[in-house]
């Protein structure tokens, strides 16, 4: 009896220290002064430059204007060339500060030579690996999307790989630099009606954890971005709410999280999401009804537009 007495408090002690630990986690959202606040000059003692990638529009667009309202020097790196130079010169308008534009389409292999070149002379502080896309606006079965996988897998998984291989090189030797790879929330588990998205984001998410593992000892900071809902116009620009932000908001307030550790939601909402989201067993997520309900209200609210 005295033996099963025990192990219920060995037990209710962990169960304790669990609930403290995911507090203290927590708690860098609700009060990040006191984690480590960012200086507002933090970001400029990193480097003059910060690259971007997938810049012409949502949460990379959101990042090239805010970190040039932190001082920033700005390369914005898209396919999608008028849209880069509207946000370059908003920049250049509002900031004050330097932008230069390279055009690339990240699903291509044969561009990062040339990218690097144009890098070449440029004190890069700060890398957003942000470039990204879904197989399908919409969520599916892994064979009734589209064959668009290796496409996928190049701007997702392959650009983060190579442009941090590119600048991460300069990082070490000047020992600092800050890289951002935004990820998903939806690669945080195996996500059913969004395979690949969700393991091309997983493999992200470890990328860089593995990384900052190996250079923070260089003065290299290397974070994952694990959001949920951001309105963009990959997924459409839903309407915001409280869980739904938009870019700016997203970005501006993830950005005061950067010396947080290797893995952050990136907002508050998102972080209250995540807890509710870890409660629920795996097994529900993939049962084959929640799956049937999903696409079932997915195809009445198409039908009604």
């Amino acid at each position: 009896m005295e033996l099963i007495q025990q192990c219920f408090t060995l037990l209710g002690l962990l169960v304790c220290l669990r609930i403290t630990l995911q507090c203290l986690a927590f708690s860098k959202y609700l009060f990040p002064h006191l984690w480590r606040a960012v200086p507002a000059s933090f970001f400029q003692s990193m480097g003059e430059w910060a690259v971007v990638t997938g810049a012409g529009d949502g949460i990379g667009k959101a990042y090239s204007i805010e970190l040039a309202n932190r001082g920033m020097n700005i390369v914005m790196i898209s396919r999608t060339l008028e849209k880069m130079q509207k946000v370059a010169l908003e920049i250049v308008q509002t900031t004050g500060r330097n932008v230069k534009i390279i055009q690339a389409d990240f699903t291509k292999n044969k561009i990062y030579e040339s990218i690097e070149e144009s890098l070449k002379e440029l004190e890069i502080g700060v890398l957003v690996n942000n470039v990204g896309m879904l197989p399908s606006p919409h969520p599916g079965q892994f064979l009734t999307g589209p064959d668009n996988d290796e496409n996928l897998i190049n701007c997702n998984v392959t650009s983060a790989v190579k442009m941090t291989r590119i600048i991460l090189k300069q990082m070490k030797e000047r020992r600092k630099g800050l890289i951002l790879n935004i990820s998903s929330a939806v690669g945080r588990f195996p996500c059913p009606l969004y395979t690949l998205y969700s393991a091309s984001k997983a493999f992200v998410t470890t990328f860089s954890k593995a990384l900052q593992a190996e250079y923070k000892s260089k003065g290299i900071i290397i974070q994952a971005v694990t959001p949920y809902g951001v309105s963009t116009p990959m997924i459409h620009n839903p309407s915001t709410n409280i869980i739904t932000k938009s870019s700016r908001d997203f970005v501006r307030e993830s950005l005061n999280h950067v010396t947080q550790g290797n893995e952050t939601y990136g907002c508050t909402a998102h972080a209250v999401l995540g807890c509710i989201m870890n409660q629920i067993p795996l097994w529900v997520i993939h049962s084959t009804k929640v799956q049937e309900y999903i696409l079932h209200d997915l195809n009445s609210k198409l039908k009604k537009k």
